[in-house]
């Protein structure tokens, strides 16, 4: 396949804002791609080469990027420089450049999308003195043979900044609707040009515009080689794969058929974690993707927990009985083991294993061959062996070297609360009081290293309220609440287990821009804009933060340390002002959400100030606008 078709679909990605147009064109694209590269083309489409959790990176800086362009085209790097500073995007001045460029070559061929790929990932793999120059001709190599619109989408993709606005759910639904049969009164005959597309009021394949009827399509419909079904039933256990349509005689049961086949490719993405496996399994089919199945070494989504405001609400949404636990202020960890390896992943699916050989010690001793065990990485203070809060032991996520002094400095006790995989089984579906069981049954506790969540199975809010003093007095968060009978359900927040916290909620929000300060701060950035999030993952900004940082890094979260976490994401920077990559996510207190038309998202934080770092929270998991709507409303009533 050329790549030249993949980047004629980034261009029309980019040009649109709206979820379902880009939706439809993912699937066009899906539709179009051979079956031996659906894996790497599901990777570039997203702007990667590798899954999000696998530890290998391009490993390229825009200072390399910028000696390629200049080895390609025969411009300066001082001329690509000033343009960068101009356009803001390397990209854009490499498709410029590319375009007009003065080294014309007499012999390139076109890419192909597996050339890209191939070339990207192996910029990877180079290492030793000579990486730097081989890394350096690999690109050029491409460059050289590129267009400039393909110039533009590889350097974006080798930098990290696709830009083209793809979220987690849009290629699911893409996938669903490249891979599986059409249900009808979902999905439309265009009345104007014949495509089979989503209810819309505009056809996003000849724009023209559209009234659309579930009645009227299922009386006019007389299209072959579908599956007539009267409800939801005829297709569990069934392969629908090789169907093209699927016709219910209502409407509420072609939405429940339609939800089951999108729930399967997300079930199917929350195990894989990697969208390019997704894909290879669901051209399998429907059953493909159902026999899917845990495997110890690679990453999970977490569990997570919704919100409650009281007791009584954690009670009414997990129900009586229910396991109260603590809630601790520390980092969540999946830790699994299979032929005596251990591999520790966060919540944002990271590979934590070599910055914790106290953690690989502690759970050697547990009782069994092969595991995936659901805990809390909680600080412990070396003096007084109390709980510390989760921004004295942050560092160590991210930390590569000294790792073994700082394991000694900064130990960490995991509380196990739960378990996913043991011996050779999945457990996701044995419910929660039997995998407590079998977690008190391996884990043999050594405090200060690896311990059981406590624990309190009551029905009583008196009894639920002393444990959650008893849990703050503690240094902890509050509690969790938890359903005995529900199984796990990775990725998802269904309400089997709640978290309560007596405090205002602090919002998680990511830095996507900041400016330098003045005076004794002018080298540090020392005010930051941050943004939550919408319901397709874009990012709406809700102010700027200034507070909350110290100017001693002995203090706590420092100026500097934050400079330095976001000099190396800055994408663009005009006078004081940078543009940053969104990845630096920081947890943040307020006294007041307030309407301000300032901001995109329709808010402003009053008073707001940095509490700490969240390297543990990916941006999938910010603080959403729904979220803060509600917030905004539940402050009138406090």
């Amino acid at each position: 396949m050329d790549y030249s078709i993949l980047v004629d679909y980034y261009e029309r990605l980019e040009s649109t804002t709206k979820r379902l147009e880009k939706t439809y064109l993912l699937y066009k694209f899906l539709k179009l791609v051979p079956e031996e590269e659906l894996e790497s083309a599901t990777l570039l489409v997203q702007g990667r080469v590798f899954p999000a959790w696998d530890y290998r990176e391009i490993g390229v800086a825009a200072k390399l990027v910028i000696k390629a362009i200049a080895i390609a085209t025969g411009y300066s790097t001082s001329v690509i420089e000033d343009k960068w500073r101009d356009l803001g995007d390397l990209g854009v001045v490499a498709e410029e450049l590319i375009r007009k460029k003065k080294q014309v070559t007499l012999f390139s061929q076109s890419l192909t999308l597996k050339k890209v790929f191939d070339n990207l990932q192996k910029l990877a793999s180079l290492e030793g003195e000579k990486s730097v120059d081989l890394k350096l001709r690999t690109i050029a190599e491409l460059l050289t043979s590129a267009k400039a619109k393909e110039a533009k989408y590889i350097i974006r993709t080798i930098l990290s900044e696709l830009r083209v606005g793809i979220g987690e759910g849009t290629l699911r639904d893409a996938i669903a609707w490249a891979f599986f049969p059409k249900v009808v009164g979902i999905f439309f005959k265009c009345p104007h040009c014949g495509s089979w597309i989503p209810k819309s009021t505009k056809c996003p394949e000849c724009g023209k515009e559209l009234s659309l009827s579930f009645k009227t399509e299922i009386q006019n419909f007389n299209e072959e080689n579908t599956l007539r079904i009267n409800s939801l039933e005829d297709i569990k256990n069934k392969e629908i794969k090789d169907y093209d349509f699927i016709l219910a005689n209502d409407e509420r049961t072609a939405r429940e058929v339609y939800n089951f086949i999108i729930e399967k490719v997300q079930e199917a993405y929350d195990l894989l974690t990697d969208f390019s496996l997704v894909v290879k399994e669901a051209s399998k089919g429907i059953l493909a993707l159902e026999n899917i199945s845990l495997e110890p070494g690679r990453p999970v989504k977490v569990m997570l927990a919704i919100k409650v405001k009281t007791i009584k609400e954690g009670f009414e949404t997990v129900g009586k009985p229910a396991q109260l636990e603590f809630k601790y202020d520390g980092f969540r960890v999946h830790i699994h083991k299979k032929n005596n390896k251990i591999r520790i992943f966060t919540r944002r699916l990271e590979d934590v294993t070599h910055q914790f050989p106290d953690i690989i010690e502690a759970v050697k001793n547990v009782n069994a061959d092969s595991f995936i065990i659901d805990g809390e990485a909680v600080g412990i203070n070396k003096k007084t062996g109390k709980y510390m809060p989760f921004q004295a032991i942050s560092q160590r996520i991210k930390r590569k070297y000294n790792i073994r002094e700082m394991a000694s400095e900064l130990p960490v006790e995991v509380n196990v609360f739960d378990i996913l995989y043991y011996n050779g089984k999945s457990l996701l579906k044995t419910p929660f009081e039997e995998r407590r069981s079998i977690i008190e049954s391996i884990i043999k506790e050594e405090k200060g290293k690896i311990v059981l969540a406590r624990k309190k199975i009551t029905s009583d809010e008196e009894e639920a309220k002393k444990f959650f003093d008893e849990s703050i007095r503690a240094g902890n968060e509050g509690l969790m609440f938890k359903n005995l009978k529900a199984p796990y359900k990775p990725g998802a927040r269904v309400g089997y287990m709640v978290k309560y916290k007596q405090v205002m909620e602090n919002l998680d929000l990511v830095i996507i821009g900041a400016e330098w300060g003045e005076g004794k701060r002018a080298n540090w950035l020392s005010s930051y804009y941050i943004a939550c999030k919408d319901e397709n993952n874009n990012l709406l900004e809700i102010g700027k933060v200034a507070t909350g940082l110290k100017e001693k890094p002995e203090e706590g979260l420092s100026f500097e340390e934050l400079t330095n976490m976001l000099k190396p994401l800055i994408i663009e920077e005009k006078g004081r002002l940078v543009r940053v990559k969104p990845q630096v996510v920081v947890e943040v207190a307020y006294e007041e959400i307030q309407k301000s038309p300032e901001y995109n998202s329709g808010f402003a934080l009053r008073f707001p100030r940095i509490i700490r770092l969240r390297p543990d929270k990916p941006i999938e998991e910010i603080s959403d606008i729904k979220r803060i709507k509600e917030l905004y409303e539940e402050q009138r009533y406090r």
